[in-house]
């Protein structure tokens, strides 16, 4: 579809950010980054600005008056469901892509001039953060559960998921995607799994965790079982509601924030593990995104307990729920690295995860975290931090190897000198 009328400022504005960007660059190169495989299990585009182009995929007329004779901000508004509260602090955390009309968007070079513009910043983020996959995910619709239309989220899960399999990633080997699953339709779920499996850079597909859905129930099992069947990572993408009856004694969003994303994933794990799906469909990957990791080893605990008191309430399960869940994938973003080294590594040998972290940089989100997090960690050996930063993704996803050097020199990022 053509891009001529998108403004490539308005799509992922700010990609340069020099306040941050070149000092991620300079990190990188002092670091020796370049040359390590690194995959992005969780980077992000504003699909909204995108709207004319994914309208245009959406299959109900009706739909798709909807978004045609309506103003961005009212979509943004009306349309589809928003988060409640100020995630950059008053304007204290820079804003990320998230503002279209912000200054300082560098614009598209030769090398990006015939790419689409989600592609072109994504890839140039990539250069800047030696990153050598990135697997690219919505922001707004990540609350597309909350939709109480049932037929708007069917359309607008379809038509973002063509927009981004078929107009975004096709642009470089480098770009992955996990389609979005309208959980709340079995047969739509099918429908986008048949559609969208074995095309080129699709490695999975995800569930948001903001939506109610009762997984366990048997119409679901036809879902994992397409699953299953292709042996496909299932990935549950966590965010914030501070609208949650939980959280609504909470009197700043500080709370709702910490709390909101570890909150839903945990439900969804627990619901996923006790439900015994990890036994009835060995060959689906399980992942959990965005959400921390200290929360892990809680959840581990308390499941583990009480299993030993009540395991009739679970009969499908052969094993402790710890040991199921040890098993499972998490992404880094947000590390939550602790004040003593020895805490941070306790908690990471308690969830397995020098096997099971996937490094997730959630850019170009306010609180996004460079390659480094991983890498500076005192109490990781180099093993496991190429492990975490590359090579945990790269096994579940059978990426092939980048060349070395691939992120800073094949696609022409700036060398050295060039950021000091």
């Amino acid at each position: 579809m053509s891009t001529d009328t998108i403004l490539q400022a308005r799509v992922l504005p700010n990609r340069r950010q020099d306040h941050y960007l070149v000092n991620a660059e300079r990190e990188a190169q002092q670091r020796g980054l370049f040359d390590v495989p690194i995959v992005d299990c969780d980077s992000h585009c504003y699909e909204t600005v995108c709207f004319p182009e994914i309208v245009a995929y959406i299959e109900s007329p009706n739909v798709r008056r909807s978004f045609q004779f309506t103003s961005l901000e009212s979509i943004q508004a009306n349309l589809i469901p928003q988060n409640l509260g100020d995630r950059n602090v008053g304007g204290r955390l820079h804003p990320g892509g998230g503002y279209g009309a912000q200054e300082g968007a560098y614009p598209l070079d030769e090398r990006g001039a015939n790419l689409h513009p989600v592609a072109a910043t994504t890839l140039r983020s990539m250069d800047a953060l030696a990153i050598d996959y990135t697997i690219l995910f919505p922001t707004p619709m990540l609350n597309i559960g909350l939709h109480p239309d049932y037929d708007m989220q069917n359309e607008l899960t379809w038509a973002f998921n063509r927009w981004l399999v078929e107009d975004v990633i096709p642009n470089d080997d480098r770009l992955l995607s996990m389609p979005l699953l309208p959980i709340h339709d079995p047969e739509q779920c099918l429908r986008h799994i048949q559609a969208f499996s074995g095309r080129p850079g699709v490695v999975g597909f995800m569930v948001t965790c903001l939506q109610y859905q009762p997984l366990h129930r048997n119409v679901y099992m036809k879902v994992f079982d397409a699953l299953n069947e292709r042996g496909l990572p299932l990935a549950f993408h966590s965010a914030p509601n501070w609208t949650e009856r939980p959280f609504a004694v909470l009197d700043s969003f500080l709370g709702a924030h910490a709390l909101g994303f570890p909150f839903y994933a945990m439900v969804h794990m627990t619901n996923v593990v006790l439900s015994g799906l990890p036994e009835r469909f060995p060959n689906i990957k399980w992942m959990f995104m965005e959400a921390g990791q200290a929360w892990v080893p809680f959840t581990i605990a308390r499941l583990d307990n009480e299993y030993k008191q009540r395991s009739s309430e679970a009969p499908l399960l052969k094993r402790l729920p710890g040991e199921y869940i040890r098993d499972f994938y998490f992404t880094t973003q947000p590390f939550e690295s602790h004040d003593r080294a020895s805490d941070t590594r306790a908690m990471i040998d308690m969830m397995n995860g020098s096997q099971t972290l996937l490094y997730a940089s959630d850019y170009p989100h306010q609180d996004f975290d460079t390659p480094a997090a991983i890498w500076d960690q005192p109490r990781f050996t180099e093993e496991e931090r190429r492990a975490i930063v590359g090579g945990n993704a790269m096994k579940l996803f059978e990426l092939s190897s980048p060349p070395a050097g691939v992120s800073a020199h094949a696609t022409g990022a700036r060398d050295a000198e060039d950021v000091r």
